[in-house]
């Protein structure tokens, strides 16, 4: 869904307009695949990491956070000026470093009894349905409805962000959440990532115009690498002994 800062904004903008981009999703999908094609080989080499120089995983992947978060607010606001061929290789580091801090959840993924390659397989199968289901929706929403929709993903946004802070600060003090929380929060992050697949292709090419590609298809891919970290975590949590 729309990634910036402004996202009220960029609601308010949507509003009544006619479509500014109408081959923006369309420019961006090679984008969108091959950001996940990176991040697939950055999760590869973060998987190397843990088994081979397990010591050296925690620090590179504090690192790889930092550079993470300060390449997205670079490489978004270079795209959203529509100087794709600076932010193009800023969008490429940005994947390979996601990649490698999603390495952590794949290796416990992996080594969960009940997950493992098949449920990775399913939480992938679960963003391609959420792709074809929200392009058939969302390009044929109209302005109410699509407005309506958008509001509700956004809040829901905020509120889950403010839930999982509250998780991590929780985590630091030693407090983890139950297994049956954590199975709620991640349904949510699934209900909520799953209507912004909808939203995306409603608001976007309402929000960008054909040459901003890159900044639809760094929303495109948030949405999808959110879905399928939370289909991931959902699993987890559904095959936990925990209580």
């Amino acid at each position: 869904m729309s990634n910036t800062s402004n996202f009220r904004q960029a609601i308010q903008e949507a509003k009544g307009q006619a479509l500014l981009g109408p081959n923006v999703i369309p420019n961006a999908l090679p984008y969108l695949g091959g950001g996940l094609v990176l991040t697939a080989v950055g999760t590869y080499g973060g998987l190397g990491v843990i088994q081979n120089s397990p010591q050296l995983f925690m620090p590179t992947l504090i690192v790889a956070g930092i550079a993470e978060l300060i390449l997205f607010f670079i490489a978004s606001s270079i795209a959203q000026q529509g100087n794709n061929s600076t932010a193009l290789p800023l969008l490429a580091v940005y994947s390979l470093l996601t990649g490698y801090t999603l390495s952590g959840l794949i290796f416990v993924a992996l080594g969960t009894p009940g997950v493992g390659f098949g449920g990775i397989g399913i939480a992938a199968l679960g963003c391609g349905i959420a792709f074809i289901v929200g392009r058939n929706i969302g390009s044929n929403l109209s302005d109410k409805d699509g407005l309506a929709l958008t509001s509700t993903i956004g809040l829901g946004v905020i509120a889950l962000v403010v839930v999982m802070v509250l998780q991590l600060i929780f985590s630091l003090f030693g407090v983890y959440t139950p297994t049956w929380l954590e199975i709620g929060i991640s349904g949510l992050g699934v209900f909520i990532f799953a209507g912004a697949a909808v939203v995306d292709f409603y608001i976007l090419p309402r929000t960008y115009n054909d040459e901003q590609y890159l900044s639809a298809a760094l929303s495109m891919y948030l949405t999808y690498i959110n879905l399928f970290v939370f289909i991931l975590r959902l699993l987890i949590a559904l095959n936990s002994n925990d209580e």
